[in-house]
């Protein structure tokens, strides 16, 4: 009896080994080194798609940051002729609306707007009255007419005040994106400060989707195509001839020293691509020394965006 019992113990024990080595054998398709769920307390390997997914992000970023930095080098070796003639202080900056390149040049560097700032005006008076749907009066579009096409003072003070003066052209900046412009105060509309790069902001907002609508879009690019023959200097020198340009200059004497302020922004076609400039210098000693490298500039920018690498 006892040799039966023991040899049916014996037999016990190696059916449970034998069951317990199965159980740990990993069966058909499964996993050994990633989990199939992710970690209950988010630390453990990720699952494969999010490391996937997380590249993909980073390199597409990487990559946008690149193409930029090669369009800004190529904007500077553009520019170098300009440059080594320089005076005072200069920034440029172009995009090319077919392809949505972009190329900066001096970047933080913020300028006096000088008449520039009647482009801005009259976007942010447009804004408010689209928010009220209030349409500009005869009387308003009269004085928009004259800011714009005579770069008028006195017009743009009145639309400046219409439009909530430093508070107003503030909180309508926001809404279209120029973060790093800042209202002049009083009616020293003209010494708003602003970068390059928020000028070439506005001009995307002025000719494609933004806070303007299509009606307030094409407003302010109808009188910027119709400045007087005598304000058609800076960017439109870059223009393919025969083309039609829309164009805000701003020229201005400013500080002790009375240097000039030159700033001309625009749209433009050069050779069959639409561009958006922006060029903004400051400390120029003449007037005429300033446009001159204005044209320079705006020229060498249009060159360097339409060359095929």
């Amino acid at each position: 009896m006892f040799t039966v019992v023991f040899a049916l113990m014996v037999v016990f024990v190696i059916i449970v080994t034998i069951s317990s080595a199965h159980a740990r054998r990993p069966g058909p398709g499964s996993g050994t080194t990633v989990p199939s769920a992710g970690p209950a307390n988010g630390s453990g390997v990720r699952p494969r798609a999010a490391v996937h997914g997380g590249e993909k992000a980073l390199g597409t970023r990487a990559g946008a940051a690149a193409r930029r930095q090669l369009w800004d080098r190529r904007l500077a070796n553009a520019l170098a002729p300009v440059l080594a003639r320089q005076t005072g202080q200069l920034a440029v900056g172009v995009v090319d609306k077919s392809t949505g390149a972009m190329a900066v040049y001096g970047g933080g560097v913020r300028f006096h707007t000088a008449s520039i700032a009647k482009a801005d005006i009259l976007a942010a008076l447009l804004l408010q009255r689209e928010d009220s749907g209030v349409a500009l009066s005869d009387a308003d579009e009269d004085l928009a007419t004259r800011m714009i096409e005579s770069s008028d003072d006195d017009a743009a003070t009145d639309l400046w005040n219409l439009a909530g003066a430093t508070r107003g052209l503030a909180a309508a900046n926001t809404r279209l994106g120029l973060r790093h412009t800042t209202p002049g105060t009083g009616n020293y509309w003209g010494l708003t400060s602003t970068t390059v790069g928020d000028q070439l902001r506005l001009l995307r907002d002025l000719t494609g989707h933004s806070a303007l609508n299509a009606g307030a879009r094409a407003y302010v690019l109808s009188l910027m195509q119709n400045v007087q023959a005598d304000q058609r200097w800076g960017v439109p020198a870059a223009a393919t001839p025969g083309t039609v340009s829309a164009v805000k200059n701003g020229w201005l004497p400013d500080g002790s020293s009375r240097q000039w302020v030159i700033n001309s922004i625009g749209v433009l076609e050069h050779d069959h691509q639409r561009l958006l400039m922006a060029v903004l210098s400051s400390g120029q000693p003449t007037e005429g020394t300033g446009i001159a490298q204005s044209q320079a500039a705006a020229s060498a920018a249009a060159d360097c965006m339409t060359a095929r690498y």
